[in-house]
């Protein structure tokens, strides 16, 4: 059963399944064809054709599915949520960039000020200002209470010093929002303050983090007496790590959207029938079909753990567990389709990988897709909270501190 027809079932006022062919009307007739090939090939995509893709939802009144209509956002419910998402991702639209419209603007929504909001919310609203998230450090990662940037107040400013590392897209982004020590003699999750840092300020140096699949993800990020004005401080100085923590609360769902998973099970699905043929290659053929019929069974688990936790959600009741398991399973499915895809175009594939992004080997652009695909799949179980995170997550929920 969908998600529209539990929904429709349940008796609710609202009608999801017309909500959810309004939504499929729309991406149909208004996504990009350019756009949904980037999706459809699994090509990285970059901030003009994502930007692009905004700025038509925005024209729309859909610029902000997850903020209060009172703000520029749609205000739709968490169900009316997961349908758009979900229909985004069965029709070969990314998602929208998550680093404004997720993650630093419901803080900026929450905790900002008149003029922060005046100032930041339309921009993000409509893509034309792109962000990243300064907040890893060589020694600061999973303990991210430890880190060591450090702004000093200088008359009306912050001059700001240290480094981040594994900031996706800051290459392209306009704006970092981004954690800094403030003060020094207090427990380590104190005296962390959250600043708004043009990315063009005289003393940020951004150099690229090469990465094994070939794309160009992310970056180091050096601030050498970078000057920040005080009013970029997001809430209270010294409470940013309070904001941080509400920032990444703001991600809890999104492993409960099967729509990625089942696109890419139908690619795998189809890459193994039209590689694989003849009786020549009908064993092997066999068990990576009935392999498929598995990872299936799995993705249908997933989201139907994902539509518990959506319908937690909408009646208001406690969420523990269940995101931690959503995401560690979702991240483990995305591997073993990529593994399963490796095994069809060659193990050799691999070795011979181009190391730059749009380029292919012995014209085969195809094979090459999906060897940088496989290759950043290996990051799923990092990014977002990694395995060992979460699995410490699921056992405090069940076992106790």
């Amino acid at each position: 059963m969908t998600a529209t027809e539990q929904a429709t079932q349940s008796g609710s006022d609202l009608d999801y399944a017309r909500f959810r062919e309004e939504v499929e009307s729309f991406v149909r007739e208004n996504c990009p064809a350019d756009i949904r090939q980037i999706v459809k090939d699994g090509r990285k995509m970059h901030r003009e054709p994502w930007a692009r893709w905004q700025a038509i939802l925005f024209q729309k009144g859909w610029g902000a599915p997850n903020w209060p209509i009172e703000h520029g956002g749609t205000g739709w419910d968490t169900l009316q949520q997961a349908i758009f998402n979900e229909v985004l991702a069965e029709n070969d639209c990314p998602p929208q960039y998550h680093h404004g419209l997720r993650h630093i603007g419901p803080v900026i929504l929450e905790f900002g000020s008149a003029d922060q909001k005046a100032r930041y919310l339309p921009t993000i609203l409509d893509g034309s200002e792109w962000w990243c998230q300064g907040y890893s450090e060589p020694n600061s990662g999973s303990d991210l209470a430890s880190l060591r940037t450090r702004a000093e107040i200088q008359g009306d400013e912050y001059v700001v010093t240290g480094q981040k590392t594994w900031t996706s897209h800051a290459q392209e982004a306009d704006l970092m929002y981004t954690l800094v020590r403030t003060k020094e003699d207090t427990r380590k999750q104190m005296g962390i303050s959250l600043l708004i840092i043009p990315m063009d300020s005289p003393g940020i140096t951004v150099r690229p983090i090469r990465t094994i699949d070939g794309w160009h993800h992310v970056n180091e990020v050096f601030l050498d007496n970078v000057r920040v004005p005080l009013q970029n401080c997001i809430g209270e100085q010294d409470n940013g790590w309070r904001y941080g923590k509400f920032l990444l609360s703001r991600e809890r769902l999104n492993s409960a959207n099967t729509g990625n998973l089942n696109q890419s099970l139908s690619r795998v699905r189809e890459l193994v029938e039209t590689r694989l043929t003849g009786t020549v290659h009908r064993r092997r053929r066999e068990s990576l079909l009935t392999r498929l019929i598995g990872i299936e069974a799995e993705i249908a688990a997933v989201r139907a753990l994902g539509m518990e936790t959506i319908d937690l959600a909408m009646k208001g009741d406690p969420i523990t567990l269940q995101p931690s398991a959503l995401k560690l399973v979702s991240a483990k499915l995305f591997q073993y389709l990529t593994e399963t895809a490796m095994e069809v175009i060659g193990p050799d594939a691999a070795a011979r990988m181009p190391r730059a992004e749009d380029a292919s080997f012995d014209g085969n652009m195809e094979a090459a897709l999906w060897a940088q695909n496989y290759f950043y799949s290996r990051v799923r179980t990092i990014y977002g909270g990694s395995d060992e995170v979460q699995k410490n997550v699921i056992a405090r929920q069940i076992f106790g501190d």
